[in-house]
């Protein structure tokens, strides 16, 4: 089998780990099967052995593939079977008082006071267009593409004061009438919204990987409402069988997932979390997250996703809203996201959190 590397797109690890893991979840490299040593791989596609080492250890984070000593990598990823890879997870909270890495209050002022010299008050002090800035938008549409692997365009994106808000719209948008799966245990808060907005629950019961295949296959839903990095209380983290066990489950019919993607950015992996929005084949998953755990609890903002096939939808049903975060707000966050300084905050928190997880 050939793998190539194009020079002048993303780094060369990525490249081939997104094409083994494209052969993996195809079938064409099965469960069992042994890789192609790091040495022989290399070679083939002429790259350093580390490059390879670095597309592997991906492949054994995401739980596609497992490192076995002195025996090689072999394929651990078995299409429509739900198994576990166990991960060593943090003990999971997910409270709206508690700042993740303390993002430096320095960094935050020093953005304000850019903002406000740059904009002034005829620029801040008006009402901010119903789906959020336009700077907000496109600061988040680059940011998703180059740490998410989400290639949405600044329209797919709406602004929401916080992730609760948007989970309103979620049901706004699908329809009241429709089913509502929700993992149990889940985040409290995602059942009172949607049973606040008159929707009808089916609640999952969790296992060890993810909502459980049995009441996945049974369930009568036609909305699941997953949160694959974390689940709260629980700790679960979907394997990568359990992610693509969720996408074939929305290929039936008219079926969608909202994807909840909190916390995702403190991932101990060498990369971020493969989102669902990014694996699907179809347009049928929204993608939800926010600014709280990031920067700060007071920062009530969230955002979706939506694919394009519910932007003519999304418009007739809801645009009509008012975005309900202040234009100051937003032009802050664009700042820290175009200028960098909230990936480095990101950056250093995983990097603390690797070191403190080798400790142990």
């Amino acid at each position: 089998m050939k793998y190539s590397i194009q020079p002048n797109a993303q780094r060369a690890y990525l490249q081939l780990y997104e094409q083994l893991r494209e052969d993996i979840v195809s079938g064409l490299l099965p469960y069992g099967h042994r890789l192609p040593s790091k040495r022989l791989l290399s070679e083939e596609v002429g790259v350093s052995v580390i490059t390879v080492e670095h597309a592997y250890a991906l492949l054994c984070d995401e739980g596609y593939a497992q490192a076995r000593q002195r025996q090689g990598y072999y394929v651990t990823f078995l299409p429509g079977d739900a198994f576990s890879t166990p991960r060593s997870a943090p003990v999971p909270h997910r409270t709206d008082g508690e700042r993740e890495g303390e993002f430096p209050f320095s960094v935050y002022a020093r953005a304000v006071r850019k903002v406000l010299s740059d904009y002034g008050e005829e620029n801040l002090l008006v009402k901010s267009p119903g789906t959020g800035s336009e700077e907000l938008r496109e600061a988040l549409s680059a940011y998703l593409a180059r740490s998410r692997g989400i290639k949405a365009v600044p329209e797919q994106i709406v602004i929401g004061s916080g992730a609760e808000y948007l989970y309103g719209f979620v049901v706004q948008l699908l329809g009241r009438e429709k089913l509502y799966g929700v993992e149990d245990p889940s985040y409290e808060k995602i059942s009172f919204v949607y049973g606040a907005m008159g929707a009808r629950l089916e609640m999952l019961p969790l296992g060890q990987d993810g909502i459980e295949s049995e009441a996945l296959k049974a369930s009568k839903a036609q909305v699941i409402h997953v949160t694959p990095y974390r689940s709260f209380p629980s700790g679960v983290t979907a394997t990568a069988s359990k992610k693509q066990e969720y996408l074939a489950w929305a290929e039936k019919g008219e079926r969608f997932l909202v994807e909840d993607d909190f916390e995702s950015e403190f991932s101990l992996s060498r990369k971020p979390e493969e989102t669902l929005f990014s694996l699907t084949r179809r347009e049928n998953v929204i993608y939800v997250n926010s600014f709280t755990k990031t920067i700060a609890p007071s920062i009530r903002v969230g955002y979706m996703v939506l694919p394009p096939s519910l932007l003519p939808i999304f418009e007739e049903k809801l645009g009509f809203y008012s975005c309900t975060v202040p234009l100051l707000e937003q032009r802050v966050l664009a700042e820290l996201l175009s200028g960098g300084a909230f990936e480095r905050h990101v950056n250093r928190v995983r990097r603390k959190k690797r070191r403190a997880e080798e400790k142990k």
